[in-house]
């Protein structure tokens, strides 16, 4: 029954019949928030000791939880890096701009991709930028991808300062995978008083793992493929912490929010140990072998629609506003409501026409419990391999969650309120809502584009003469 009233209240909302109290206006600070996004990468949702870790330890990012909320119910838009970035960026489903893998040279129009997400679409980064704020992206980009020719620089999507790796530059200007702590850090330190946005968008934990010396050497106890992945864990922690000092040094703590997630879940482990070598980073390291990263019992990992592929970390801190140490079992926040929530509370007004996917969630960043009215929608076109990577669709509706073959032939429903673990398939137990949901897939589905924006495709290289 829950469901089924949460179906009607977005109807109602899609045609403005209804106003949902969650998106009412909250009054932002009268001095607009800075904002620093981390955006991890593989970082699994059991990866903080603060979620239980057995030997991981996080001892910056629990901080952020323990001075903050730690919500346990957020989903990114999809289970890889690329278009989970894109939802996070600009509000609205990656599939909305054929963006459904990462981006790689060569191979994008062949999966029915651009080659770059469009860079005319609203994104927070300009939004904020035309409010007044100072704005910086450092870190991954992966929004297209190294030596793809006309690929629009970070300029051209609001940026006032970025140094990228996986980016529009070539290769060898590239920025080293260990210096977005310290571009982020001084970014802080010649804001001056300007309200500022910042992505800080971490290697850690993706391959080729890279760890530093200082954490080898703290983890050296451990065997050798828990003894990498601990460090590439410190390092990241590390990172956070820095950037956490750096604004307790800049006197403006108390006046930024802190937002700590990842891009998908954990990278899938393989049987044998290598190196590996990623051109397009720059760097040399140990390879999958060593990614041992943990769901917190979530079924599936990285390239999966269960919840153990989608389902991550998302830790706010806002001092004054949110209030610290509460864990937010309730809400379900997703990627695509980081624009709308976060401009609310810049008290940046959305453009006039539009229409994104998400919702004004700012009730829930001050610790009101907050139930969101719209579905979530994912399409995946990846690995289709047992047992966890096959469904090509999903949806989630209230506590239900639906997910599906392109054609529907096969489904499993799973009570996520009961089920967290998505272990027990009631499909059978309960058709009208496996109908309801695979229709709502399926009409979703039909309203995305085919083929990519010819706008956001390379031009082939002229010719050698």
């Amino acid at each position: 029954m829950k469901a089924r009233c949460l179906h009607v209240v977005w109807l109602l909302l899609s045609i403005g019949l209804f106003s949902s109290p969650c998106l009412a206006a909250v009054a932002p600070d009268p001095v607009k928030p800075n904002i620093v996004f981390i955006f991890a990468d593989d970082w699994g949702w059991g990866d903080l000791s603060c979620h239980g870790h057995p030997w991981l330890q996080t001892p910056n990012i629990d901080r952020l939880a323990r001075e903050g909320i730690d919500f346990k119910q957020f989903n990114v838009l999809n289970p890889v890096c690329s278009p989970s970035r894109a939802a996070a960026m600009t509000g609205l489903y990656p599939a909305r701009f054929c963006i459904h893998q990462h981006f790689a040279p060569g191979i994008n129009l062949k999966r029915g991709m651009p080659d770059w997400l469009d860079p005319q679409a609203p994104n927070i980064a300009r939004l904020l930028k035309d409010a007044g704020y100072r704005t910086g992206h450092f870190g991954k980009w992966h929004l297209t991808n190294t030596g793809v020719v006309a690929a629009p620089p970070l300029a051209a999507y609001g940026f006032d300062e970025s140094a990228s790796f996986n980016g529009p530059q070539p290769a060898r200007e590239q920025a080293k995978l260990d210096a977005t702590a310290a571009n982020t850090v001084r970014f802080i330190r010649e804001s001056n008083g300007r309200p500022f946005f910042v992505n800080v968008w971490l290697h850690e934990t993706h391959t080729p793992h890279v760890p530093s010396a200082a954490a080898m050497e703290k983890w050296k106890h451990l065997d050798e493929q828990r003894q990498v992945y601990a460090a590439v864990v410190t390092d990241g922690d590390d990172a956070v912490g820095d950037i956490l000092e750096a604004l307790r040094e800049a006197g403006v703590e108390d006046d930024t929010i802190v937002v700590f997630s990842s891009d998908n879940g954990p990278e899938w482990t393989s049987p044998r140990k290598a190196m590996q070598e990623d051109k397009t980073v720059n760097a040399r390291g140990y390879d999958t072998f060593y990614s041992v990263g943990e769901t917190g019992g979530l079924r599936g990992r990285k390239r999966s629609l269960f919840e153990g592929g989608v389902r991550v970390p998302f830790i706010v801190r806002w001092p004054g506003r949110a209030p610290a140490g509460v864990k937010n079992d309730a809400t379900v926040v997703t990627a695509v409501d980081l624009l709308p929530t976060l401009c609310a509370a810049a008290g940046v007004p959305l453009p006039d026409g539009y229409q994104g996917d998400g919702e004004n969630l700012l009730a829930a960043l001050t610790g009101d419990p907050v139930i969101r009215t719209r579905p979530i929608f994912w399409e995946w076109r990846g690995n289709a391999t047992e047992p966890d990577w096959w469904p090509r669709l999903a949806v989630r509706e209230g506590d239900w969650k639906l997910v599906l073959t392109a054609d529907a032939d096969r489904v499993e429903l799973h009570d996520l309120a009961d089920d967290r673990p998505e272990r027990h398939d009631v499909a059978q137990d309960n058709p009208a809502v496996v109908e309801r949901l695979t229709r709502l897939a399926r009409e979703w589905k039909a309203t995305l584009p085919e083929m990519p924006d010819p706008a956001c495709i390379s031009p082939k290289p002229a010719p050698t003469p």
